[in-house]
């Protein structure tokens, strides 16, 4: 079978939670390149710049640098679009607490 036609492997280990883990925010996300079968991506944040004369700039910010392999970069683009997909699930009604216990 060829490789594009393959089912894409998923991922069944557990994971260790690392609590020291970085939570990466950001704005913008642009490729770059691919150097020696690396995929390279650059997260930027935009931040406000205040200048000395009252005015304020608008500029981006590095906040991270994504370096994976092309399979690692499908397991993060199908992470993406399920999450994406979460996002247009009904949401589950929420029961109204009134405070009294029966």
């Amino acid at each position: 079978m060829p490789a594009s036609k393959r089912p894409a492997a998923s991922i069944r280990a557990e994971f260790r939670d690392n609590f020291s883990a970085p939570i990466i925010y950001f704005d913008v996300a642009s490729a770059h390149g691919v150097t020696n079968g690396a995929i390279q991506i650059e997260l930027a944040s935009r931040i406000l710049v205040p200048h000395a004369d009252g005015t304020v700039a608008s500029e981006f910010l590095t906040t991270g640098r994504l370096r994976c392999s092309p399979t690692a970069a499908n397991h993060l683009r199908n992470a993406i679009v399920k999450a994406i997909e979460m996002l247009s699930l009904p949401k589950r009604a929420t029961t109204e607490s009134t405070g009294e216990i029966n």
